[in-house]
């Protein structure tokens, strides 16, 4: 699997995304080490506490799925400056240090991470 599959698998779940509020549309896939991709987009309610970040989805979809075991995680927002968001990492970070794949719309501008470089001093007990 390459990052540009994961991207492209980001940018499919970005067209599902339901953002009427900040018009910030965010895809997510996230790739297991069996091979599996999950996928997840961003919703938002009129309630904004009751939405959710697209990181968020997919890993709660690989998690329903019953994966436990992640290699790396893509995020596609309109530019390749996105991130996720601090709970988000906080989230992602409870399942190792990932890859983090941060891409634009186009697909062709890409920045990777680790996880831990993004929460340095993630919250454990």
């Amino acid at each position: 699997m390459d990052d540009k599959m994961l991207i492209e698998a980001a940018r499919e779940a970005r067209k599902n995304a339901y953002a009427p509020y900040s018009k910030f549309h965010v895809g997510a896939a996230i790739l297991t080490d069996s091979g599996k991709i999950y996928t997840g987009c961003n919703f938002e309610n009129a309630s904004f506490g009751a939405g959710t970040c697209a990181e968020r989805t997919a890993l709660g979809a690989a998690i329903t799925a019953g994966e436990r075991n992640f290699i790396a995680i893509a995020c596609v927002g309109k530019d390749a400056s996105i991130t996720p968001c601090g709970i988000c990492r906080q989230a992602l970070a409870e399942f190792g240090n990932m890859r983090v794949i941060c891409a634009g719309e186009s697909g062709e501008e890409m920045r990777i991470y680790k996880l831990s470089d993004l929460l340095p001093h993630s919250f454990s007990l």
